[in-house]
């Protein structure tokens, strides 16, 4: 017996584990958690995904780098799929009476940084 899609989706992600570089202070950040789970199940290169929030007077700044391969994915076309994602993170960010902004390195930036 099948269980029905909805149901289904749910027991699935309940095993998933989100590996996030997160310490105590910033998993209370709104919208860190959620755009680390969306970035994981986006991108390919996993060990090369990283997502740093910080929060200051201006609200809180999530930061990602993704390899170059997985650039184009987050990015999307036209720009719409980093769009959607700042969007969602805008009505995180109002819930939680915060501003929320997302910050995307270049891939040739982040391997400088590093």
């Amino acid at each position: 017996m099948q269980l029905p899609q909805r149901e289904r989706f749910a027991s699935e992600h309940k095993q998933t584990k989100l590996t996030a570089y997160m310490s105590e202070d910033t998993q209370a950040l709104p919208g860190h958690a959620f755009l680390q789970f969306v970035l994981d199940a986006l991108c390919e290169d996993k060990d090369q995904l990283f997502v740093e929030a910080k929060k200051d007077e201006l609200g809180i700044l999530l930061t990602v780098r993704v390899s170059e391969r997985d650039m184009g994915k987050l990015i999307g076309k036209g720009g719409q799929t980093v769009k959607a994602l700042r969007t969602l993170l805008r009505i995180i960010g109002g819930n939680a009476s915060e501003r929320v902004n997302l910050k995307i390195l270049e891939p040739d930036s982040a391997a400088a940084a590093a």
